[in-house]
């Protein structure tokens, strides 16, 4: 537990963290997920609360930049940390280059999983600007499309590499 984590007598603590480049403050119990606090205490709902163990990547949030299950991460962890949710890509009134593609070649489903796949996405093109169809399987391996959409999904990356989107 961070040094800085200020906890109360009534057994919650405070947590300091930035929010899609906000600063947030938050009084919650220390074994409150993060997922419950971006969505119960932040509002944020395009962070979605699935499987609970990790294994579907519907959570999938980054933290400092690291693509992160927020179901498998305490809230305090995050304390002085940054944290970035599906609701921080879009920029404006545009779609983000990868949500663009996935509504452009098929890769959107049911929805559910959706922002978890954009998140894994954004965080494999951010530290490979051309992955091999084995990279993004690999990046997508800790995402579960119960629609089994990946090939719309894995042809929508590949289109979004080739420049088709215009971005």
């Amino acid at each position: 537990m961070s040094q800085s984590v200020n906890k109360h007598a009534s057994g919650e603590m405070t947590i300091q963290f930035q929010l899609n480049n906000e600063s947030v403050e938050k009084e919650v119990q220390p074994t409150k997920l993060l997922v419950d606090v971006l969505r119960e205490d932040c509002g944020k709902t395009g962070t979605k609360r699935s499987c609970g163990i990790g294994r579907c990547g519907a959570c999938a949030v980054h933290i400092n930049g690291e693509l992160s299950a927020s179901c498998l991460t305490m809230a305090y962890q995050v304390e002085g940390k940054s944290v970035t949710t599906i609701e921080n890509l879009v920029q404006g009134e545009e779609l983000h280059p990868v949500q663009q593609a996935m509504l452009t070649h098929g890769g959107f489903q049911c929805g559910y999983c959706t922002p978890g796949m954009v998140m894994a996405i954004d965080a494999l093109l951010a530290t490979h600007t051309n992955p091999t169809e084995e990279q993004i399987k690999e990046a997508l391996s800790g995402n579960l499309c119960r629609c089994t959409g990946y090939g719309g999904i894995i042809r929508s990356i590949q289109h979004l590499l080739e420049g088709s989107e215009g971005h």
